[in-house]
């Protein structure tokens, strides 16, 4: 089914960071590229996805809006040389309605080889969101940060964006070959936590680096590291299990991401098993959007944890937004190491139910008791 975007539309910023399109708060959930299957426009729809990033035509973006996408594109930072090149473009776009964030440069602050040098400072993305909007006042504006770089650093840049966004891309193999992007340890992030963890706290930074008022999106590992090598080496490919993602994404989302995108899709074959993964998180994500862009319930939760012969080391964080009749209770489990788990001070609420689970849960005097493996997710829809 065709779906087509109104032909103009109203954008703005919610106080907690939440992107506001023609007065209706909206979680985004979006795609870099598309991955390699049969009608690639409408199966990411149909999964659930709402945004797309596309080439800056005129063509792509109206196939965006006949298939109902919010879209953005990349205009490139002022480098001295390409000022008009940039005026054309965004005179030539600004009057497709599915456009809805300019994008000036990915990760400006990173070089790899040379750490301590900025490929592009502040002044220019600053000053080319400033020429865009002499031509386009109407559109937000997006800027993808790689994981490393200070927090000082990166809030030089947030003259020149709405939206601050990081890549975390952790599912990495034991002993794959020095690659870019990858550092002498063989991981792309540079925090102690290893562990597929590690997306929460680089979501903590971004909040960091926005404020509470900025949108925060973070961009999601699509791919297999190895599939970037020519040739890649089969027994080096890994990518993310349905499990990983879901965990991945869902943390995100418990520490306050507004959006989350997906990169690395298109590196994959035909049948990739990322695609699959992701299509079946999103799945899941596009039944709650409407929660998922609400903003969290001030009703504290507290928590008890049960032995299970283990240390606690990061436990469990929550996150509890409304539904029409109660609330979702949104978990996750960010130690290595299974936990039990007891969620108290529901008294509220007459039941809890596992959202997405074939599974029963008892509410019993205002408290529900579940067991979580390591980077696990659960998801329960509370009544009251």
């Amino acid at each position: 089914m065709t779906l087509l975007l109104a032909a103009a539309l109203a954008l703005s910023i919610d106080i907690d960071g939440m992107i506001v399109v023609n007065g209706q708060r909206t979680f985004m959930l979006g795609l870099y590229d598309f991955a390699k299957v049969p009608n690639a426009w409408a199966g990411a729809r149909a999964a659930g996805f709402n945004l797309v990033h596309t080439k800056p035509s005129v063509a792509d973006l109206q196939l965006a809006r006949q298939y109902g996408f919010y879209a953005w594109t990349t205009t490139g930072a002022l480098s001295g040389k390409n000022e008009a090149a940039i005026r054309k473009t965004v005179e030539s776009l600004r009057n497709e309605p599915s456009l809805i964030l300019w994008e000036t440069e990915d990760e400006p602050a990173f070089v790899w080889k040379k750490p301590t040098e900025i490929r592009t400072p502040p002044d220019r993305i600053i000053a080319t969101r400033k020429l865009i909007q002499s031509i386009d006042s109407t559109r937000l504006y997006y800027l993808n940060h790689a994981p490393a770089n200070l927090v000082s650093t990166l809030r030089k840049y947030n003259d020149g964006t709405d939206v601050v966004a990081t890549d975390v891309y952790p599912i990495i193999p034991r002993g794959i070959r020095n690659q870019y992007a990858l550092w002498p340890d063989g991981q792309q992030g540079d925090l102690l936590n290893e562990s597929i963890g590690q997306v929460g706290q680089y979501t903590d930074k971004m909040r960091q680096v926005a404020g509470a008022g900025k949108p925060v999106f973070m961009v999601l590992q699509g791919f297999a590291w190895e599939s970037i090598q020519k040739p890649p080496d089969p027994k080096m490919i890994l990518y993310p299990t349905k499990a990983q993602s879901r965990f991945m994404a869902y943390q995100a989302i418990v520490h306050g991401a507004n959006g989350i995108l997906y990169w690395g899709l298109h590196l994959g074959p035909e049948n990739n098993p990322a695609w699959q993964a992701v299509r079946a998180v999103a799945s899941e994500l596009k039944e709650i959007s409407n929660e998922l862009a609400a903003r969290p319930l001030g009703h504290i939760v507290s928590t008890e944890y049960f032995e299970t012969g283990h240390s606690l080391d990061r436990g469990v964080s929550i996150v509890l937004k409304p539904t029409h009749d109660g609330a979702l209770l949104i978990a996750v489990n960010e130690d290595k190491n299974p936990v039990d788990v007891s969620f108290g001070r529901l008294t509220g609420f007459r039941s809890c139910s596992a959202r997405f689970e074939k599974r029963a849960i008892t509410l019993k005097n205002g408290a529900l008791r579940d067991q979580f493996e390591p980077f696990t997710a659960h998801v329960y829809e509370c009544v009251r």
